[in-house]
């Protein structure tokens, strides 16, 4: 069993095609998780996308785009233990807290960007 079993889920006011947009390329990988080496392991396009971890962890990490409602909800698993070796106590508190704030972080920028302002109880805008 990994150390580390991140969860998250986040529901943005977005098509599936939207948000998948945004983890379709390569380049905002980077962005999101620069100590990360990502390599795409099952590309499911509007369904989302799961890949094997390499650098600052080892493991599987998977993005699923769920067509809610008029939005998606954007479910985010990463699965990993921590290269070189186990951490213990607080350091692998430290570790789960900074990766679930960086999860959550990551969810509500993309809400901000691809809601575009819209206001809480109002459709999204027509694209």
């Amino acid at each position: 069993m990994p150390e580390l079993d991140i969860v998250d889920e986040t529901f943005l006011v977005a098509p599936p095609k939207a948000v998948a947009a945004v983890f379709a390329d390569p380049l905002a990988w980077r962005r999101f998780w620069p100590d990360l080496a990502l390599e795409v392991y099952a590309d499911r396009g509007d369904a989302g996308l799961r890949w094997t971890v390499r650098g600052a962890l080892v493991g599987t990490m998977e993005v699923w785009l769920e067509p809610v409602l008029d939005g998606t909800v954007l479910h985010y698993f990463l699965r990993a233990d921590p290269a070189g070796g186990p951490r213990r106590g607080r350091d692998l508190c430290r570790e789960r807290t900074r990766r679930q704030l960086a999860a959550k972080s990551l969810a509500l920028g993309l809400k901000h960007r691809l809601e575009e302002g819209r206001r809480p109880g109002c459709p999204p805008a027509l694209t």
